[in-house]
């Protein structure tokens, strides 16, 4: 394997759910020579560090954040915040703007990988070092919410709303640009377009984009972004982290074992999701009413502190050692590849989405945010190998309707089922190759390598 003397620098988005893809990214990249500085809050450094393959190549510098005021003492990462406390957070990262520079100025990397901090641009230009915008989202979400093209401001949030389509929230914001309309799926549409306002401005000044997706499921999109900020835009493919030797957990292994090959539908949101008790109960009493086997990895429903209060009643007289609802974490990755586990309901994270399309699961999707959203239609339109489940009234998920969901796909009879089976297969034995990850990575740090020299 080619290696590369090439020195980076990563500094994430203060959340695991960008911690993490960007360490996946060192990784790759410590495996072909490259030396990587990794920034970030000094709390979270405890849960990165077994993720840290290559310790003699990557190396972590913590940081300490600064209070905001509104901020609970001692938060350093969006999982300790509510999501409405995010802006706060996002305060406290740009205070630890002077240790950056302190860092980044005594390391002098040649390239600098970030999401959120809007003035390292300014700040490497100064180091003499480049600057590359890394998303760990999906393209087409970036397409349709992140380019010039688009027109964003906070007054057309504000003045240009219609009404949603059948089937979103009223809180749904549309907003009437070139062709397409620009959906936003939140509560405050001034905040959304802000948030966007934001990240465009911080894609104008990078000196590149990374993207973690491929040609072969996004190619469209990415031209498009590159077409809008004309800048070079590289492409990093899945970045998978290497299968992990450590076996399922007794626990685990021994309660899947009690069921027939492909027969468990497992069903994951993770971390940032959160739901009301109402929705909580219909997607738990739609895995009951589906009459598979399930396990079900769901954080406590808004109000409660534990899974168990919040079951529907009698729920777990009814159903007995044929479900399994879990309130903590779960090895997704190991349980994806028990042979019982036939089903994957998610939420469409990138992560998620990338880990059903190397699983050999059907998969069925419940989307919450924007870039889920985009993701689902990605999986269920474009690629063909998922189906989302059809909501109701307010965007409630029924349980008839996730149970008809589930069983559809699970079906060895269905057409609709055998069909996404099909396109998964095909997918599939694209993404699960190491061979073809492997050249992903070689071709990504070649044009690293390459902008560089040229000087863009």
């Amino acid at each position: 394997m080619a290696t590369s003397k090439l020195h980076v620098a990563m500094y994430p988005w203060f959340a695991f759910g960008h911690f993490i893809p960007f360490l996946h990214l060192s990784n790759k990249l410590a495996q072909r020579g490259l030396k990587v500085s990794y920034l970030l809050p000094k709390g979270a450094l405890p849960k990165l560090q077994q993720l840290n393959h290559h310790p003699h190549l990557v190396q972590f510098f913590p940081l300490v954040i600064p209070h905001v005021d509104g901020l609970p003492p001692g938060a350093e990462t969006a999982s300790d915040v509510p999501f409405p406390l995010h802006d706060l957070l996002i305060s406290a990262m740009d205070k630890t703007k002077d240790q950056v520079e302190t860092i980044l100025g005594n390391l002098k990397p040649d390239i600098v990988f970030f999401d959120f901090g809007r003035w390292i641009p300014s700040l490497t230009r100064r180091l003499g070092s480049m600057s590359i915008y890394y998303s760990v989202v999906n393209a087409c979400s970036m397409a349709f919410s992140m380019v010039p093209a688009k027109g964003l401001t906070l007054e057309t949030t504000l003045d240009e709303q219609i009404q949603p389509p059948p089937g979103y929230p009223s809180t749904t914001v549309i907003i009437k640009r070139d062709e397409a309309p620009h959906i936003v799926l939140v509560n405050d549409p001034p905040r959304a377009a802000s948030f966007c306002l934001r990240l465009t401005a911080i894609l104008k000044e990078s000196d590149a984009i990374a993207l973690r997706t491929c040609n072969e499921i996004e190619g469209p999109f990415c031209d498009y972004i590159a077409q809008q900020y004309s800048k070079p835009v590289l492409l990093t493919g899945p970045v998978l982290p290497e299968t992990s030797a450590t076996q399922l957990e007794e626990k685990w292994d021994k309660w899947l074992n009690k069921f027939e090959a492909g027969s468990v539908a497992y069903c994951a949101f993770g971390s940032q999701i959160t739901l009301q008790k109402e929705q909580f109960q219909e997607i738990i009493l739609g895995f009951e009413l589906s009459g598979s086997p399930f396990l079900v990895a769901l954080t406590p429903p808004h109000g409660y502190s534990t899974i168990e209060e919040a079951l529907p009643e009698g729920f777990k007289e009814r159903v007995g050692d044929r479900g399994w609802v879990h309130g903590g974490w779960v090895p997704q990755t190991l349980i994806l590849e028990h042979p019982s586990v036939g089903c994957f309901v998610s939420h469409c994270g990138f992560g998620s989405m990338w880990e059903s399309l190397v699983s050999d699961c059907q998969i069925v999707l419940i989307p919450f945010l924007p870039d889920q959203v985009m993701g689902a239609r990605l999986m269920v339109q474009e690629l063909k190998v998922a189906i989302e489940v059809e909501r109701g009234v307010d965007w409630i998920i029924g349980k008839e309707s996730l149970s008809k969901s589930i069983n559809l796909v699970m079906d060895k009879e269905s057409e609709l089922g055998n069909s996404v089976r099909n396109n998964h297969v095909k997918f599939k034995s694209i993404f699960s190759s190491k061979d073809w990850q492997d050249e992903k990575i070689g071709t990504f740090v070649q044009d690293l390598q390459f902008i560089l020299e040229s000087g863009k």
